[in-house]
């Protein structure tokens, strides 16, 4: 939500007037305020993704209620427990936005899914829902190494005074391939995928809509 809002406002600056396409938005401006919203909202929320993470994984060993867990890390692993992971989480939301959106961009303009066969193809919503979901493919392809990373890193319970299994991002990436393969950095792309998917369809489609009422 707060991803959507911020790129919203962000990128309604690169929005000019047309009375048939919707397409007039300065790719960069989007990519570097869809960048900006992701970073900063995943950020924010890191520390409930800590603890959504570790609730999946470590289902018997969490007890109590959702704030008694945010405490409980906080006594545990200092401030830096709930923000475990959290380079990474950035890395994946700039990496996720950087891979969707220029083919959103390109698709909607050059017509890459005819739904209509009359050139160029308007920004209607089959090509949306066309383009969103193959986005939503390239965003899982991009960004699954650096989930894998950093999903073990948020799972890793460690005292304030012990050290971490992986070290940053490359170091998780190369310790995972060399002890697993390189398959191993894809584990989880299924799921990973069928949730881009929906996603990057209900945002963009919504996106659309907004961007046609009059201001």
């Amino acid at each position: 939500m707060i991803s959507f809002l911020l790129f919203c406002c962000c990128g309604n600056g690169a929005i000019t007037d047309s009375n048939i396409f919707l397409t007039d938005e300065t790719l960069l401006v989007n990519v570097v305020c869809g960048i900006l919203a992701g970073v900063v909202s995943s950020s924010i929320a890191n520390p409930t993704d800590v603890l959504k993470i570790r609730m999946q994984a470590q289902g018997s060993l969490i007890q109590g209620s959702m704030v008694a867990n945010f405490i409980n890390i906080y006594q545990q692993e200092g401030t830096r427990g709930l923000w475990r992971g959290v380079m990474l989480t950035a890395q994946r939301a700039a990496i996720v936005v950087g891979v969707e959106l220029p083919p959103s961009s390109t698709s909607h303009s050059h017509a890459l899914w005819p739904c209509t066969r009359t050139p160029p193809l308007p920004t209607d919503d089959c090509s949306v829902f066309s383009s969103s979901f193959t986005c939503g493919l390239a965003g899982a392809l991009a960004s699954n190494p650096v989930d894998v990373v950093r999903t073990r890193m948020m799972n890793q319970k460690v005292s304030m005074d012990s050290h971490l299994l992986y070290g940053g991002t490359l170091d998780g990436l190369l310790k995972i391939w060399r002890s697993e393969g390189f398959l191993a950095l894809y584990k989880g792309f299924w799921p990973n995928w069928l949730r881009l998917g929906p996603w990057n369809i209900i945002f963009f489609i919504t996106y659309e809509q907004l961007k046609r009422i009059p201001l």
